[in-house]
């Protein structure tokens, strides 16, 4: 990758020959609407060529000063209901085709079967090959697993041996006490993110895989303002540290996040947390939850420009 300027980790594109999401998607499909995306009956408050129209998504990033824009799934076209490997086919076709055409303006992180372990090594060694994909977009919990368990584990292992980068997006579960005000994502994304963090650190995922490159989008959900609980329990439960060697305020240094904090002050204690050097710049492109100026967010909050893109270009690693 070389960037002349800031890199965006954290944005989002669907060909809307894919609007139709994979079989079993709890939410779909996509429609247009007058211009408007909607999720089922369920407005999103998105354009609809912000989705999936790339010379959108190039104008945006010229306006919001980003030299390379990252592009992985929307979390509702993960594949988690079961088989669905001609969409993860698809979508990674497509990727690929996007990011040739881009003159490096466009990298990507590509989608993997959730459903068996065997077909997400065939997928994630096909992704190995391709020019300018850096790696995949993964949820944070699958069934009753996360990740340091079942394929979701696999599939990092099988990065970490691959020199695949891994982003970790939270899929906005439902339930019936967040079914008002929108709490689905403004309380279960940052939960649902902080226990797939949680997982990792305390399943001593990081121990067994030295060389895995792993971010989570949102600045970790809640997980800056929980760290100190996590590492006095390791420090006082045994149950707690059983499968890891460090306590979590330790190793949570050899991750990486994203700037997408709505809120300057947890910004700064992540970055007291995990270091300026685990830091990467993200928007969340195009949701309504998105960091409209990513840039001018990272860098009022005492992140320089040159550090988001050695962060960005560490966690990318040299295939992008």
């Amino acid at each position: 990758m070389n960037a002349a300027g800031p890199v965006d980790v954290h944005a989002h594109w669907l060909p809307e020959e894919l609007f139709g999401l994979p079989p079993g998607a709890p939410y779909g499909p996509l429609r247009d609407r007058d211009g408007q995306l909607h999720l089922g009956d369920v407005p999103l408050s998105i354009a609809t060529r912000a989705m999936s129209d790339v010379p959108a998504i190039r104008a945006d990033m010229a306006e919001a000063g980003i030299a390379v824009r990252v592009l992985s799934a929307p979390p509702f076209a993960f594949p988690v209901a079961g088989p669905a490997p001609e969409y993860v086919d698809a979508f990674n076709d497509a990727l690929g085709a996007v990011v040739a055409d881009s003159g490096g303006a466009l990298l990507g992180l590509g989608l993997v079967p959730l459903d068996d372990a065997e077909a997400a090594t065939t997928r994630l060694e096909r992704l190995a090959s391709v020019p300018g994909i850096a790696g995949v977009a993964v949820p944070p919990l699958l069934g009753g697993d996360s990740l340091d368990g079942g394929v979701l584990r696999h599939v990092l292992g099988e990065c970490a041996r691959l020199g695949l980068s891994v982003l970790v997006h939270p899929m906005q579960l439902p339930r019936p006490e967040w079914s008002v005000h929108y709490l689905a994502n403004l309380i279960g994304n940052p939960v649902e993110t902080a226990t797939a963090v949680a997982s990792l650190l305390l399943g001593g995922v990081l121990d067994a895989l030295p060389g895995l490159r792993i971010c989570f989008v949102h600045g970790g959900g809640c997980t800056p303002g929980l760290l100190g609980r996590w590492d006095h329990g390791w420090r006082t439960r045994p149950d707690v540290r059983r499968d890891s060697a460090r306590p979590p305020g330790e190793a949570v240094r050899d991750l990486w996040f994203d700037t997408v904090t709505h809120d300057p002050a947890l910004l700064e204690l992540l970055t007291e947390h995990a270091g300026k050097h685990a830091i990467v710049c993200g928007s969340d492109y195009p949701f309504d939850m998105a960091q409209r100026d990513p840039v001018g967010f990272a860098t009022s909050g005492g992140l320089d420009t040159a550090a988001l893109i050695a962060n960005a270009r560490a966690f990318l690693g040299s295939r992008s």
